[in-house]
């Protein structure tokens, strides 16, 4: 069975995801201690949480998944899998059509890889979404001129601030989404950006791209007290910024603009009370409907590819059912063929090569045979004919003795 255990935009803010990533954290380990699972990817970002599992010993009424927070979905089969290749297209996504999302679901399953728990079922499903993500951006608009979360940042600062030039700016974060903002900065005739990261080449390095300056996380205090804009995009697992920080530099009253697009957050909302303008990734939701709406005639072109390829997707299932029984055959054919060719190879002088004439002879005629019966089992997969899996599964019952 595949699982989708998840919390995203949709259905909460930003607070909310804090606390409820660490609920379904709590909940993915308990199933993981029960059932010991084998394979699952996590798929972590700014206004998501989800975990994929494949468990064929977890059932619809597994007292772990009954839970009372309204706020957590759980899908199963075919509308799990369906999610993935509409989130993977950009359809999931808050700014709808944006390409973040595509990078983050590879890294989340080469990451699963390199851990060793993304088994076949998981893999095959990933590998079409990451596919299925590619075609619709290819063949649609969906994407075309579309905004990222970070882009989104910066226009949201355009609204309050007015036009940024002459603006002085601080980027905290120079990771994935900490580029992105600056990307769209780069755009913006400004006075003056800062870019901090406690690694600081990965500061220098996206700095230079933006003609700007590389500071150092520890010289962060003196930066903050002369920014116009501060967006701040890191890791950390806890608020960086917050107003006893403030406070301790001489902000006590300010009209500091400050945009935190972090999960979990990295500015603490009591900054507000020192006269800092803070917005999060909550407060992007209006320009994400802005976007949404510039889409929406490409949703329909889209979800048609995302029903194709999910109908590619289950015939592939469906031959991945026999793949187990095949191997099994296979290794049980072969075993016979060795057997009985050493028995027959004793009785053969081997003067003349006829002990390796038996042997390639019986392994032709193995290959001849598994051949068709291989492909007789693979179409009746496809055909979904499962009366005729079941009796080949009987037939071939190597579990016998």
């Amino acid at each position: 069975m595949i699982l989708n255990l998840r919390v995203d935009h949709k259905i909460a803010d930003i607070e909310s995801m804090e606390n409820i990533s660490k609920e379904i954290d709590e909940i993915f380990w308990k199933l993981q201690k029960k059932y010991s699972i084998n394979e699952y990817i996590e798929i972590s970002t700014c206004n998501r949480k989800e975990y994929y599992l494949h468990n064929e010993n977890i059932s619809f009424d597994e007292e772990l998944l009954s839970h009372e927070n309204q706020n957590i979905i759980i899908e199963y089969g075919e509308s799990s899998v369906m999610h993935l290749l509409r989130m993977t297209s950009g359809l999931e996504s808050m700014i709808v059509g944006e390409d973040q999302i595509l990078g983050q679901v590879k890294d989340a399953k080469a990451k699963a890889s390199k851990n060793h728990h993304c088994g076949k079922f998981l893999d095959l499903i990933f590998t079409k979404a990451i596919h299925v993500g590619q075609v619709v951006r290819n063949k649609t608009n969906i994407n075309k001129g579309s905004v990222s979360i970070g882009s989104a940042a910066v226009d949201l600062a355009e609204r309050h601030l007015g036009d940024l030039t002459g603006k002085s700016v601080l980027v905290v974060g120079a990771g994935k989404m900490g580029k992105l903002v600056a990307k769209a900065l780069a755009e913006k005739n400004l006075n003056a950006i800062f870019v901090a990261n406690r690694t600081f080449y990965v500061a220098v390095e996206l700095a230079e791209d933006l003609n700007g300056t590389a500071i150092l996380f520890s010289q962060l205090d003196d930066y903050l007290v002369n920014a116009d804009l501060v967006i701040s995009a890191t890791s950390a697992p806890h608020s960086i910024i917050n107003k006893k920080r403030l406070e301790n530099i001489g902000l006590n009253d300010c009209e500091l603009m400050m945009v935190d697009i972090a999960n979990p957050r990295d500015i603490s909302e009591d900054v507000r009370d020192l006269g800092v303008k803070l917005f999060n990734i909550d407060d992007l939701r209006e320009i994400a409907d802005y976007n949404t709406k510039l889409r929406e005639k490409e949703f329909g072109e889209a979800e048609i590819i995302i029903d194709e390829e999910y109908h590619l997707l289950k015939e592939s299932f469906k031959i991945m059912e026999v793949d187990d029984l095949l191997s099994s055959l296979r290794v049980s054919m072969e075993e016979i063929r060795q057997r009985e060719t050493k028995k027959a190879s004793s009785k053969l002088s081997d003067v003349d090569g006829s002990s390796k004439i038996l042997n390639n002879l019986t392994n032709s005629i193995v290959n001849k045979i598994f051949f068709d019966i291989s492909q007789n089992l693979k179409q009746a997969a496809a055909d979904d004919k499962q009366e005729i899996l079941k009796s080949a599964e009987y037939i071939f019952d190597f579990n016998r003795k």
